[in-house]
């Protein structure tokens, strides 16, 4: 995979901060919340920080696969449903959580099953953010997150060599 113009490695330790600072500014909107809806796969990971810090129980997956070979979008493909249950009132009172918003592709068909819902990512992009309500972090549309489940320890080289 060739590497993008702009990257932005992000490490567990960075991740977990963003994923806190995301479960503040939801804990800050003063709701109770009867569920989350992790938007798998990276959704899991602040999904499981954000429910323990705010004391969320429930806790539902919808499985989109939206990217291929990490390379680039591909054809949005829903591979597990929301329950019924958690689709009851539009998602009022349920929290949707994923890693990144890209192109807002994923949470526009969501938002389309459950419209009541809130919908917080820890960063986000500007062609997807206005389909998010909460996240922590704005990246430029041509950068390239580096999650810290896909990043083993190696030598980066540094910028003013060609490094990223």
């Amino acid at each position: 995979m060739p590497l993008p113009d702009k990257a932005f490695p992000v490490s567990w330790d960075q991740f977990h901060r963003d994923a806190r600072a995301l479960a503040w500014r939801i804990a800050g909107q003063n709701q109770t919340w009867r569920a989350i809806v992790a938007i798998t796969r990276g959704g899991l990971v602040p999904a499981a920080i954000i429910c323990r810090e705010l004391n969320i129980r429930l806790i539902e997956t919808v499985c989109i696969a939206s990217y291929h070979d990490y390379s680039e979008q591909g054809d949005m493909v829903m591979l597990k449903d929301i329950s019924e249950e958690i689709k009851e009132d539009g998602g009022k009172g349920v929290l949707v959580i994923d890693d990144l918003t890209d192109t807002g592709k994923t949470a526009a068909l969501i938002r389309k099953m459950i419209p009541q819902a809130h919908f917080a990512t820890v960063y986000a992009k500007p062609q997807g953010r206005p389909l998010i309500d909460t996240f922590v972090t704005e990246v430029s549309q041509d950068t390239w997150i580096y999650f810290p489940w896909d990043m083993g320890f190696t030598y980066q080289e540094p910028i003013s060599k060609g490094g990223a």
